[in-house]
């Protein structure tokens, strides 16, 4: 069994020293890609031996096996060429596979070509490359440990994502993204979206409870595998997210490299709609131009978070269920923010809110609150839970992250409400102009007192600390 972490860390420091290399986004998209063509190829393996005339959809030529594990194979430029050669009549691996077709296994071919067509490679040095892929060959994903142990890897991958430039919007913590979906119990055979997918966190979680919990035969396995359903429009989290989900056994994933704001709104009828949706959607990201038209008039507005309330509710079926992350932003405001809550209210069935810490999403320091609502009946009473700090933690950070265990009181309370100094409910006619920003009733202000001379210090130190801000501005 390989030292995965070891092979990751090498992977990370060959990469560092390629010109072609620059930042930690690119080194995640070179991974991701050469990630995907070891994963696919060694599940390709595995589906020759368990099932009758299986072929794998890539051209034998360009399979991981026949040109990259053998550690004194093709490198320098003749590996460069090879991956990136253009010529009409002898196309390189990526020319190749980004416009890959197969009439035999048309789904599975479509998805290495939207993952070819959709990045890069680059590495300049065929001779690094060639290190990188001997370090992945270290690696067995058809091996239970392995996978298990990459499974911990993959993780501080997407932690790295999350920290390359502006790509926080792809990743939520592990213990979150369980908590949801436990809290939601989506069931064999109900139909399962995230319309943001990011890396497929919530998708794998979804898998793997599923498995867990109702799959016990072969045809519940193959209901399974029909019942899952991702879309995301970035091409770095897209590729991590399917190759996580062909980690996670899927055959052929669901998962589309769509924008799921531009799909059109008046056209989701019930055959679209399914039973449960998990989700973080992006806030305050960037929105395609004429996006917003596709909404009804009294809910557009320039945040995709808010939008993405509005095409939820559209997507669930009725008496489906949801669990999202939203930022305060999301759940107080006037105008259109208050119409969009009040379509929720009235639409759904808003039972829960959980408020978390603001680090939970370190490094971003945003309040959030996890909403769990069910489409179909109007809300009438709103549990609010407050989940804190660990004891003597003053903040969560990337070597102190959030933790599953330190949901136990919230699903002990789940099953069995009753009001405490971290549980309060709140009837919606008790709301102000559809307002969900409650703080907890319980929790006692601290006053503090300063006498005059104090405060006139405190107030000295914060001038100061403006003008030497307008200085730097100007």
């Amino acid at each position: 069994m390989a030292n995965v972490g070891a092979v990751i860390t090498s992977i990370r420091n060959i990469m560092r020293q390629d010109r072609g290399i620059s930042g930690d986004a690119q080194r995640l998209e070179q991974l991701g890609w050469m990630l995907f063509l070891k994963i696919i190829d060694d599940k390709d393996q595995e589906l020759e031996i368990i099932k009758d005339n299986y072929e794998s959809v890539i051209p034998t030529k360009f399979q991981w096996r026949n040109w990259a594990t053998d550690a004194e194979g093709i490198t320098g430029d003749e590996l460069l060429d090879f991956i990136d050669r253009t010529t009409q009549n002898d196309k390189g691996l990526f020319a190749t596979l980004s416009t890959l077709t197969n009439p035999e296994n048309p789904k599975r071919a479509s998805i290495v070509q939207q993952i070819f067509d959709g990045t890069n490679n680059f590495m300049k040095s065929g001779y690094e490359m060639r290190k990188v892929i001997n370090e992945l060959n270290k690696i067995d994903f058809n091996s239970s440990k392995d996978k298990q142990v990459f499974g911990t890897i993959y993780e501080s991958i997407l932690v790295e994502l999350r920290d390359a430039g502006n790509k926080g919007e792809y990743y939520t913590p592990r213990a979150v993204t369980r908590l949801m979906t436990e809290m939601t119990n989506p069931k064999l055979g109900e139909k399962v979206l995230d319309p943001a997918s990011g890396t497929a966190g919530f998708l794998t979680e979804a898998i793997d409870h599923v498995r867990e919990k109702y799959v016990k035969t072969v045809d519940d396995e193959h209901i399974l595998q029909k019942s899952i359903t991702g879309w995301e429009f970035k091409p770095v989290p897209f590729v991590l997210g399917l190759t996580n989900l062909i980690l996670h056994e899927i055959e052929v994933p669901d998962y589309h490299y769509i924008d799921s704001l531009k799909k059109e709104y008046n056209s989701i009828g019930r055959k679209d709609q399914v039973d449960v949706i998990l989700a973080n959607p992006p806030f305050g990201a960037s929105i395609a131009d004429g996006v917003v038209t596709n909404f009804p008039s009294t809910y557009r507005c320039k945040e995709s978070a808010d939008l993405f309330v509005i095409l939820m509710l559209q997507l669930l079926k009725p008496k489906g269920r949801c669990a999202i992350v939203l930022p305060d932003g999301s759940i107080t405001g006037d105008g259109v923010k208050a119409r969009i809550r009040e379509k929720l209210l009235t639409d759904c069935n808003l039972h829960t809110i959980i408020r978390l810490p603001q680090s939970t999403f370190f490094p971003a320091t945003v309040s959030t609150n996890l909403l769990f609502f069910e489409k179909g009946g109007k809300t009438k009473d709103i549990w609010y839970y407050e989940h804190k700090l660990p004891e003597g933690q003053k903040s969560y950070s990337k070597t102190k992250p959030i933790q599953f265990n330190e949901f136990e009181p919230i699903i002990k309370w789940w099953s069995n409400r009753k009001e405490s100094e971290l549980a309060w409910k709140v009837n919606i006619k008790d709301l102000k102009n559809w307002d969900l920003d409650i703080k907890n009733p319980f929790e006692e202000v601290e006053e503090i007192e300063f006498s005059k001379s104090e405060l006139i210090e405190k107030l000295q130190v914060s001038q100061k600390k403006i003008a030497n801000l307008l200085n730097e501005i100007s």
